[in-house]
Formats: structure tokens, sequence, C-alpha cells
């Protein structure tokens, strides 16, 4: 079996979303520097080639793709690029080369090598041709807590990995090969324990890799203000294929705008089918290299371990091009990947370091918590003094458990950790106070003018795929130059608690078209001020949509009542005026509710609660059965036998 070789360009674009092309590097400067220069890469190629039956020389062309350059050495195309790699040039399998670049590559393979001369032909009108696809998608910007660090400051570290994929497709097994056969050497033996995040050592590198229980941890954490990965490896069975939550996995490392490396696995089983799969990725708009695209996928066996070096390979290699940096020499700061209360040693955390050192002795803070690190300890228990970037390590000293996702940083010293801390406490308390609001439909508009917002972020979901397609090309028509319906993830089905996390993280609407919303995904939404829309036809959806695109959609309420009372006597206050006392009939009066009054029949009134109290006493709520005293905001004209209907105004739409 054939194993697909990586592209250097990352998944974070569309293969057809390709401007700007970086040409590889032939430049006669380059070539003398270059000349007959010995890489690690032909190094290992060329004690791999030293067998008598091999021919030493080889007619190189004017210009032949990585590919074709592969093929005609015999050799690996993956050893051709980690070639190319090392000596500056950025070069993805299909991309062609010049023979003064080829002609070095096969030297340092030690063959003779001789120019193929072109066939004599008749002269012809040149037709220009298509530009080549690019390599590398636009580089990413580096991440907010590198802004500020000088370049001569910043070196590589090991890249994050996240493994996703559906359920039963083997992202453990996967995880747990890597694990017990590329431990990071003097660690054998160690008493694994689970920390959450571990870190291995393939062919002299480290890569550190997240376990999370799925992509809506992974997705949770990015809501918290985490930004943790660089790398997501998909796994998808060869004998089930794409399924669901692999499409859901897939929409989540893209909205997290981190590249993908497939991994294709169960190939050992009976029925396993990988050209199957890679005409579903591509499907999804996932096309592997071997297909023309631009996707790594590696065909793997998690129970035999077949292609899993490869894999590991590919990963290092996608890290090379990520330019992948931190400054190991600054006062750590990083992301909490998982916190718990030890009963014999208290709270510990494991702290992803993702710039800086963190080390024993550095006072923390960690949102409205702090603490001095006094013991800290590698993924297999062993204690450790200091922690580099990418390093996951467990830390005891903390005044509280922290949760995963928390953003933690080394301050000065302990009453700074302290007073940071207090402050964040202070702000979280107000916010909770505050009434939640998120990015809203009739927000859009104000926030285009301000040009705050160039992407409309949607999440939809439907009951039917034929009900689903109709929707996502109208939604697609809406909006102009400056602004575009960006849907982020499509799927069949009722409105999830994932979808809601993805929402958060990604700052966008839920949107459903003949779905429910289940409870534990509405009660979420409440919380954290998510706004979902569900509609029964689609012209209204779609029209909202466009209206919101044009700052012309206002918003819609209900009225719900929670209970009812009567007047039974009136009473004079000092600052309000007259306020009723009442007896609760049916339901409840709140503190925050609006009030009916009426009278014979007639509505003299309609405003919110200006007090409500029990006795003397301020209450947020009185039940039914009961007698209090209630105040109207603008309203003092109560009469004995007034009824009061108490209601809570809800938003719709």
């Amino acid at each position: 079996m054939r194993t697909a070789v990586c592209s250097i360009a990352l998944n974070t674009q569309s293969r057809d979303d390709h401007a700007g092309q970086r040409p590889p590097n032939t430049s006669k400067t380059w070539r003398r520097r270059h000349r007959g220069r010995r890489t690690e890469g032909g190094a290992a190629a060329r004690r791999r080639w030293n067998m008598a039956e091999k021919s030493k020389v080889v007619s190189i062309p004017d210009k032949l793709s990585v590919r074709e350059l592969a093929e005609l050495l015999d050799v690996s195309p993956i050893e051709v690029m980690k070639m190319l790699i090392s000596s500056g040039i950025m070069a993805n399998i299909n991309q062609t080369v010049d023979y003064d670049t080829a002609a070095i590559v096969a030297t340092d393979l030690g063959f003779e090598i001789e120019q193929e001369l072109p066939p004599e032909v008749e002269e012809l009108e040149e037709v220009p041709r298509p530009a080549e696809p690019a390599a590398i998608p636009e580089e990413v910007p580096l991440r907010e807590m590198y802004a500020q660090e000088a370049a001569e400051d910043l070196k590589a570290r090991p890249p994050v990995v996240t493994v996703l994929g559906h359920v039963n497709h083997g992202k453990t097994s996967l995880l747990d090969y890597i694990r017990h056969t590329n431990v990071v050497a003097g660690e054998a033996g160690g008493i694994t324990q689970h920390t959450g995040a571990y870190q291995v050592e393939h062919a002299g590198k480290k890569v550190t890799f997240i376990d999370t229980p799925g992509h809506e941890a992974f997705t949770a954490m990015r809501a918290r203000g985490a930004q943790v990965t660089d790398i997501a490896v998909l796994v998808v069975a060869a004998d089930d294929g794409v399924m669901p939550q692999t499409k859901e996995a897939i929409d989540h490392a893209r909205a997290a705008n981190v590249p993908i490396v497939v991994a294709i696995n169960k190939i050992d089983k009976r029925g396993a089918d990988p050209e199957g799969v890679k005409k579903q990725l591509a499907d999804v708009g996932l096309t592997v290299e071997d297909w023309g695209g631009h996707t790594i996928a590696v065909p793997v066996s998690a129970k035999e371990g077949t292609g899993v070096d490869t894999l590991l390979d590919m990963i290092l290699l996608v890290s090379e091009m990520s330019d992948i940096r931190a400054n190991p020499d600054r006062p750590a700061m990083g992301t909490v990947i998982e916190g718990k209360l030890d009963r014999s040693r208290g709270p510990s955390a494991t702290l992803l370091v993702q710039n800086g050192t963190l080390s024993v002795g550095d006072d923390v803070v960690i949102g409205e918590i702090y603490g001095r690190i006094r013991a800290m300890f590698d993924d297999a228990g062993k204690r450790i003094d200091s922690a580099p970037p990418s390093f996951p390590a467990v830390v005891l000293g903390l005044s509280d458990v922290p949760q995963a996702g928390d953003v933690f940083r080394v301050v000065s010293d302990d009453k700074t950790a302290r007073e940071l801390a207090a402050e964040k406490a202070e702000e979280k308390e107000a916010a909770r106070q505050a009434p939640v609001r998120a990015l809203s439909l009739e927000d859009i508009y104000a926030q285009i003018k301000a040009g705050a917002v160039k992407e409309f972020n949607v999440i939809l979901k439907a009951d039917v795929q034929g009900a689903l397609e109709p929707v996502v090309n109208s939604l697609q028509q809406l909006g102009d130059q400056n602004l575009k319906v960006r849907i982020i993830h499509q799927g069949i089905g009722s409105i999830t608690e994932s979808d809601v996390s993805l929402a958060i993280a990604s700052e966008a609407i839920v949107i459903g078209f003949n779905v429910g919303v289940e409870p534990i995904a509405r009660t979420m939404a409440e919380t954290e001020g998510v706004e979902i829309r569900t509609y029964r036809v689609i012209y209204k959806l779609v029209e909202d949509i466009d209206k919101a695109l044009k700052g012309m959609l206002e918003p819609v309420y209900e009225d719900i009542v929670i209970g009812h009372a009567e007047v039974r006597a009136v009473f004079r206050a000092a600052k309000l005026g007259r306020v009723a006392g009442v007896y609760v009939e049916d339901g409840s009066i709140q503190r925050d509710a609006r009030a009916r009054v009426l009278r014979d029949g007639e509505e003299v009134f309609d405003g919110k609660l200006a007090s409500l109290k029990r006795f003397t006493d301020d209450v947020d709520e009185v039940p039914a059965g009961q007698e209090c005293g209630v105040g109207l905001q603008g309203f003092s004209e109560f009469q004995e036998g007034d009824s009061l209907e108490v209601y809570r105004r809800e938003r719709v739409a």
C-alpha cells in the first residue's frame, strides 16, 4: 500500500484559495551556497542506497515535479521534500523544481547526473500556463501572547497537537500507541498518570499531544479564550469513512484556523477502503495530495502501528513549515489543560506553557486564582524544576482548582498575584450581575458601520439534507464585498451543546430550520448569551438574515405571565409614594419582572417593578399564598381591589 505524502500547504483555506504563491528559491546565489551540500535527509538516503545493484546515473530534465523527482531517484517524496525544506525551499509534492535544484538533491543522494536534452520540436506560439497552486496559504498571525516578542528572541518549540474524529474511529487507540512507543528519553518506567496532555519524542524532536474527550472539549477551551492547538489530527476509520462527528471535527478545526493532518485509521481491518475515505474527504473540502490536493493523509493502524511513524513525520514537517516559535527567556504564560482537587496535595492543575519558562517558586495568577508553584511534575509523575514552551506540567500550590481553558501567567510576586486575582474576582461578579449579551442579529449592522465585523458567522442545523442545501445556497448569496455570511458549521439534527460551544468560540449565531433545541443547549445558550433562532419557513429565515445585514431587523418579544395578585391595601412610602399591599393568588412575583394593573378588567398601567418587600425586607421573589408590598416605576394610583398581572418579557426572535 502506498502512503500518501505531505503537502506543505495547510488546511486553513480551500484548495482554490492559493493566491500569492511563494516559488522555490533557485537563485544562482542559493545554488552556489548549497551545491554539494550534504543534508541529514541526504545522509539517511545515501545509507539506504549503498547497494551495488542500484544505478548511480540519472538523467534530469529542465523541469519536473517533486513527485517525479522522487520517482526518478526511487526514494520517498517525503525524503526529497525534507531535503528541500532543510535548504530553504518550500515545495509541495505537486510543485515544479528546475534542473539545478533537482541536481543538488540527486547529488546529495549520491547520484551522478546528466541533463536530459529536450527533443527538437517545431517552434510554436507559447500558450500562457495556469499559475501553480500556492504551496503555503497566507501565514496565520502569531497569537496575541507573542505579539510583543522581538523576532530574535523567538525560538522553535514543539508543536501542540489535538486528535479529533468520530466516536470509535480509534482516537484513543492512536494516542495510546503513540504514547507508549515514543516516550521521551529518560521517562521509561515512570508511572503514567492522566494529566490531559503529554509529550513524546520522535526522530529526536518532541511533540505535545492534548488528550481531550473530543472536539466539543477542544472548542470549549477556545470559548474560554484559549488558543492551544497548533495542528489538528483528524482520525477517520478506513472501514467506516467520514461520519457526522468527522464533519463536525473538521468544522471545529477550521474555525480554530489550524492545519489538519488526516490519519486514515484501521487499514488492517477487513473491509478497509482508504481510497473511498479519500473521496469522502474530498467531498467535504479536504482533497488529499495524491488526488492533486493539499491535505496530508496518512494510512495508519493504531492496533499494529503501521504508518504511525510516518504520521509523526508529517506532524513535524507541518510544524517546521508553520514556524511554531516562542520565547523561552521570559516569565511563563499559557493555558490550563486540566484541573482537579487532590485529597492529599490540594488543588492541582496541568499547565501548558506556551511562552516563557515556568519554574518552581514562580508566582502565578489564573483568573481569580493565584498561587506559588511549590512542586511541578511531568506526565509520568517525575518531579521537575522547570517547564519550557509547549511542555505540559502538573503544578501544586494554587489557591483553588482552575478550569480547563483558563489562561495563566507568571507575575513578579505574591502580592501582585493576589491583587490581580482579587480584581478578576470583582470583574467576574460584576459580569455575573450584568445582563448577558452576545452578538445578536440586530447588533450586526452597528458593528459593520464601525468596521468591527467583516464576516457574519452562522451555525446552521436542519432536519434533512434536502432542506439544508437550499438554505446554505440562499445565505451564501447574501452580503456584499464588505460583509459575507460565513457558515462555519452545518449539520443535520437538533441544536446541541456542541453547536452552542462552537458559537461561543466563534462569535456565531445558531440557526435551526425545522429542528428543536436540546434542553442542555438552550440552558447553555441562555447562560452564555448565545442567540438561537429557529424557523419553519426558508424565506423568513433568509429575510431575517438579510435584514440583519442591512440593519433593519427588529427583535420580537413575547410576554410570559408568571403570576397574579390582588391589591388588598394601599400604603404611602417615603421614596416611592403609594405602594400596594397585595396577596399573591398564583404563580409568583419576581423583583425583576413587569406588571399590568387591571381595574374592572381594563388595563390602567403597564411597567416595571420598583420594589418588592416582605414586611421590611427587600426580596427577589414572593410565591403564591403570601402577602407582600409592591411598588411600580412611574405609578402610584393603586386602589383596593385592583389586580396585578405579573409577567416577564422574553425575546423569541
